[in-house]
């Protein structure tokens, strides 16, 4: 009976009607669970990708339709342990108030799975159904995390509507430019291009930053370690030159391909004559702990640099949110 109920899964015609049937979270979860095992399934008794391929997209619109419903849902407003049914003190939650939205947890979905959900409900269907029929054409395997990416990549497509460099001249210039990779990495780490648009050195060289610059000016500018030799190009195409480094020690660490990194640089470039204005030093090295937010860099950074070079005006490029306070100027697509 169940290699019967798998078998018929694997034919999409049987799937449509589950699909058009699916009311609620559960039932989305049902439908991912049993097409997931069709797609297994298909794989073990060497089926052929096209049957593999047939689950594997009842399991992706199924996962979709998940996140739909789970976009039109009221959020629980509580901290991610909350969310993935925990209370403050970090015990499980097995229900939620009468009075109050469902966690995830509640659901029975984990919190990650009803982002990728989310992820996928928010692509535009006929992009959506593009990916599939594409992939389908060229013969290759369909599978969640791919079209995850493809998501992400959209996403960040929609958010890059970044306006002109300010006009006017700087004496200050940060930076934390969003570097491609040229990578995907591994589903669940997320490339840079999956939060937002990235840029190659050649983009990034051709910005005008050298325009905003005064004659006698400082550039602080972020790179990771893998992209270290190509941030010197952009640097002198930006009209500066490099002078000395922080490092910031992350505490927690992130995936690499040689070692596990918990670093990351933030270089001190100069066009002219400038060096900073107070007497004293900081330690070249910086421990703060990183957040959960990508490539989120810590107040403290900009509390330094205005330490360093307290006086004329500043500009930030790629800030992603409003900076408080009249002195700095801020750009990019997310800026506020």
């Amino acid at each position: 009976m169940v290699t019967e109920t798998i078998s018929s899964l694997v034919k999409l015609t049987q799937a449509s009607r589950m699909l058009a049937e699916i009311r609620s979270v559960d039932d989305a979860v049902k439908l991912i669970n049993l097409a997931e095992a069709a797609r297994v399934y298909a794989k073990q008794i060497k089926l052929g990708l096209e049957a593999q391929n047939d689950a594997a997209e009842i399991k992706i619109r199924a996962q979709r339709r998940a996140g739909e419903i789970l976009l039109k849902m009221e959020k629980n407003k509580g901290t991610q342990g909350q969310l993935d049914g925990r209370d403050i003190s970090g015990a499980s939650r097995l229900q939620a108030p009468e009075d109050e939205p469902p966690t995830y947890a509640d659901l029975g979905i984990a919190y990650k799975d009803a982002h990728v959900w989310q992820t996928l409900a928010s692509m535009e269907a006929p992009l959506f159904d593009q990916f599939l029929s594409e992939k389908r054409e060229a013969i290759e395997e369909i599978t969640t995390a791919a079209i995850y990416r493809e998501a992400k990549r959209f996403i960040a497509k929609e958010k890059d509507d970044a306006p002109p460099l300010p006009t006017g001249k700087y004496r200050v210039i940060y930076a934390d430019p969003p570097w491609n990779y040229g990578d995907k990495l591994i589903d669940g780490y997320g490339a840079a291009e999956f939060h937002y648009p990235s840029k190659s050195t050649d983009e990034l060289c051709v910005m005008p930053v050298k325009d905003c610059a005064e004659d006698n000016a400082v550039l602080f500018i972020w790179i990771t370690s893998p992209l270290l030799s190509e941030c010197f190009g952009v640097i002198e195409a930006w009209g500066f030159e490099y002078k000395a480094s922080f490092v910031w020690d992350k505490v927690r660490h992130n995936y690499g391909h040689y070692n596990s990194v918990r670093h990351e640089f933030l270089l001190i470039c100069t066009r002219g004559s400038y060096l900073p204005e107070c007497a004293d030093l900081a330690d070249s090295v910086i421990e703060l702990e990183r957040d959960n937010v990508h490539s989120h860099k810590p107040e403290q950074f900009r509390e330094l640099i205005d330490h360093m070079y307290p006086s004329g005006k500043a500009l930030e490029l790629f800030q992603r949110g409003a900076v408080p306070g009249g002195r700095w100027k801020v750009w990019g697509n997310e800026s506020g």
